[in-house]
């Protein structure tokens, strides 16, 4: 439908990606004018030696990192305030980030900080502006998924709340260059490469169907949707398969650039909030969740749905738009089977918590863009079917 609603996009982000192209990073460095970067990173990524790749690249180009290794799983406000205070004491001139989406949210967030002073939590959205561009930043992501190494955002957790919230939707977060390697992707364990590359399917869905939908983002939500559909089951399969890395890394990329400046719908209303609450993967829990809201909103946007349940490879020649769409949340039911992802019991949740969860869900600002109307009760029919479908997983039954 022909509308009159301004849309734009802007990603400023230079993307450099190959297998191997880890060792471009020294050159990268070079070329932003970095000299001493914060290397912003977590334990995992040190254990797996990916760091000293990095280290190496880095040396290599006369660039002496100042190394920040206290990255957590749903990073805090104090870890982001305390990385840009080390920013600042050190003199750096700049930003790498190696690792999942937590390091690469976590740099940005003192990129934010290092620029505006004061504390992370000052800018969440809708609170101070952020009026200037974050220092020259390189991403450099080791898992396939949340897309954070070209997105506008960062999601920060505030354990006094017991919420996470966005930090950004605007190009002045964002990376200055994005170094897309695969090959840092093969060492991941398999509930790693299903959390995530769940993770990348929900971004794409949901900036597929939600109302801010734009020709662009279309496209490359699409693609990314083909690519997890035909790879991560192999990708969870075969570590090694770098052919199915390399589409995967590319599913998480295309499936970032097609946030744009806005956000998501109820899927991630319902993970990023309830990740506040429990220290549950945010792979894992958008996946368990991810299925469930496709069920609930298929029926506002039957056209898309059955759109994507073409991009998933389904046989739709025939097949009414109504029954498409139910194909396509079928299909993602039975993924979420087959890559093993966890019941929300066992990612640390109760049903006793459904209200309070659906409550905080309602709250988030995401929810604006769910392709369907959603309150707090449905939210809470939504978690329970959730519940419902992992009780399924845990007794070996399909969905």
């Amino acid at each position: 439908m022909l509308e009159y609603t301004l849309r734009t996009y802007q990603n400023p982000t230079r993307l450099v990606q190959r297998l191997g192209a880890i060792q471009e990073l020294g050159r990268e460095a070079s070329l932003l004018g970095i000299r001493r970067p914060l290397l912003v990173t977590d334990a995992g990524v040190k254990a797996a030696g990916l760091l000293d790749s990095a280290l190496e690249a880095l040396r290599t180009s006369d660039v002496e990192p100042i190394v920040f290794d206290k990255v957590r799983a749903n990073p805090g406000v104090e870890l982001v305030d305390a990385g840009a205070a080390e920013y600042r004491a050190q003199g750096c001139d700049g930003l790498v980030a190696i690792g999942g989406g937590s390091s690469m949210d976590t740099a940005k967030g003192i990129g934010v900080v290092a620029v505006h002073h004061g504390s992370i939590v000052d800018y969440e959205w809708g609170g101070s502006p952020i009026r200037s561009r974050i220092p020259p930043m390189i991403a450099v992501p080791t898992t396939a998924g949340t897309g954070s190494e070209v997105t506008l955002w960062a999601v920060i957790t505030d354990p006094k709340r017991k919420i996470k919230f966005n930090v950004g939707g605007t190009p002045d977060i964002a990376a200055w260059v994005a170094v897309i390697d695969p090959e840092l992707t093969v060492k991941l364990p398999p509930a790693v490469t299903a959390g995530t590359g769940m993770d990348a399917l929900a971004h794409a869905v949901e900036c597929f169907t939600m109302s801010y939908h734009q020709p662009f983002t279309d496209a490359v939500a699409l693609l990314a949707m083909e690519y997890v559909a035909r790879y991560l089951r192999v990708a969870f399969s075969q570590a090694g398969n770098l052919e199915a890395r390399y589409h995967m890394s590319a599913a998480a990329t295309l499936a970032g650039l097609a946030y744009g400046t806005d956000s998501a719908g109820a899927a991630h209303a319902m993970s990023q909030t309830a990740g506040g609450v429990h220290d549950a993967p945010h792979g894992a829990l958008t996946a368990r969740l991810l299925g469930p809201v496709m069920e609930y909103n298929h029926s506002g946007e039957p056209e898309r749905f059955a759109r994507m349940a073409a991009a998933f490879g389904l046989d739709v020649r025939g097949v009414s738009t109504w029954r498409a769409a139910e194909m396509a949340v079928e299909y993602v039911h039975q993924l979420t089977v087959d890559v093993d992802i966890p019941s929300m019991h066992e990612l640390g949740f109760s049903e006793e918590e459904i209200p309070m969860l659906a409550d905080k869900a309602f709250a988030d600002p995401q929810t604006i863009g769910n392709p369907r109307d959603v309150d707090a009760a449905n939210y809470r029919k939504i978690y329970r079917r959730a519940f419902d479908l992992g009780k399924h997983r845990m007794n070996g039954a399909r969905p």
